[in-house]
C-alpha cells in the first residue's frame, strides 16, 4: 500500500512557493466616491479604512465586493516582494486571490 501525503496550505502562514505572507497585517481601504468614481487626490481625497486584519482576511473581504465597486478599494500592507507592494490595486488583489486559491488547493 502506498500512502500519499500532501500538505494542506493554511492561509495564515507564509506560502513558501511564493514568499508571500498572507498572515501579514493589512487594511482594506476605500476611496471616497462621487457617481461611482474615485474623488481625486487633487480635491483632498484619501482612502479611509474599512477594516483591519491579515492580508488574507482583507483579500477575502475585497473579493466579496461587487465587481463594479472594486475599483474604489485598495489594500495597504507592508511590502513583501515585487508581487506585494505597500498599496495593492484592484488588479493586484484579484491576482493574489487567484494565486492563493491555486496554491491552496
Amino acid at each position: 500500500m502506498i500512502l500519499a501525503l500532501h500538505h494542506v496550505w493554511r492561509f495564515n502562514a507564509r506560502m513558501p512557493d511564493t514568499g508571500i505572507d498572507f498572515s501579514a497585517p493589512a487594511t482594506l481601504r476605500k476611496w471616497p466616491s462621487l457617481n461611482k468614481q474615485r474623488v481625486s487626490v487633487s480635491l483632498g481625497a484619501r482612502p479611509y479604512m474599512i477594516s483591519e486584519g491579515t492580508l488574507d482576511e482583507c483579500i477575502q473581504q475585497f473579493m466579496q465586493l461587487r465587481e463594479g465597486q472594486r475599483h474604489l478599494y485598495e489594500i495597504h500592507t507592508a511590502p513583501q516582494s515585487d508581487i506585494v507592494g505597500a498599496i495593492l490595486s484592484t488588479e493586484q488583489i484579484v491576482e493574489l486571490a487567484r494565486l492563493r486559491d491555486f496554491l491552496g488547493k
